[in-house]
């Protein structure tokens, strides 16, 4: 079944207490990709409702392997009537006042599918697969490292505190800004000299991870080991919390 997003958001975004996806702490809701790059299907959603300009889009393009013997295919489009092909073979026509049309269609091999409405067209493909494609669900990388895996003495910092507690400690941003070549990414540029990580084009330094206060240590290290090309080992970070365990928590 195709799945289409239901978000008001702009883009995806990191938000800590998510769990979706297959990926904890990112927000993966919104009309656009993280990248910005690619348009998803509720973008079209909300053109079918404000837009006029003719137009008709297949839903879920990128989901093309399909383990049950019918998919159910999503249209959208601003117009009365939609007629899906598949192979070439028509599947009929629908009309919706919703601007949503949905069609059954039987999943045997390869299947082209053409939806048209008036003179708009679009297209895309489903694939039956046996098994369903792993590639499809979202992976947090880096170290498998639990808050009841690390040590934190009481009025010291550790991994489990938030990064606003620790940059507000001056040996605590004086940590973090010397790992953050390090450990988030840097590379050496042509003068041999380091380069600043980046995530998502954004240049990553203490003073970034200080905007992102919200975040536990463990949980901002964890994504951005994903968004990055620097993965943390459970080593590394264990060896992060037992800095931080010698550094007293700030007054509040």
């Amino acid at each position: 079944m195709y799945v289409c997003g239901l978000a008001l958001d702009a883009a995806g975004t990191i938000a800590d207490a998510r769990n979706e996806g297959g990926e904890n702490g990112q927000n993966h809701k919104g009309l656009v990709t993280f990248e910005r790059k690619y348009k998803k299907d509720f973008f079209y959603a909300y053109k079918a409702w404000l837009n006029d300009d003719p137009f008709v889009q297949l839903c879920g393009k990128r989901y093309i392997d399909h383990v049950e013997d019918v998919t159910k295919v999503t249209v959208y489009s601003n117009l009365s009537e939609v007629e899906l092909f598949a192979n070439g073979e028509s599947l009929g026509k629908k009309t919706a006042e919703d601007h949503f049309f949905y069609f059954d269609v039987p999943n045997n091999g390869e299947t082209a599918l053409v939806a048209v409405a008036g003179e708009c067209r679009d297209e895309s493909v489903i694939r039956k697969v046996a098994e369903f494609n792993p590639a499809y669900r979202l992976k947090e990388e880096g170290a498998v490292l639990n808050w009841f895996d690390i040590d934190a003495p009481e009025g010291y910092l550790s991994l489990n505190d938030k990064m606003s507690d620790v940059i507000s400690t001056i040996p605590g941003k004086m940590l973090f800004a010397s790992l953050a070549g390090k450990l988030l990414g840097g590379k050496k540029g042509k003068d041999g000299k380091e380069e600043p990580g980046k995530v998502m084009g954004f240049e990553v330094n203490a003073d970034m991870m200080s905007m992102m206060g919200g975040f536990t240590v463990l949980r901002l290290l964890t994504l951005m080991g994903g968004m990055t090309d620097a993965k943390f080992t459970k080593e590394q970070l264990l060896e992060l919390n037992a800095k931080l365990n010698k550094i007293k928590k700030p007054r509040k």
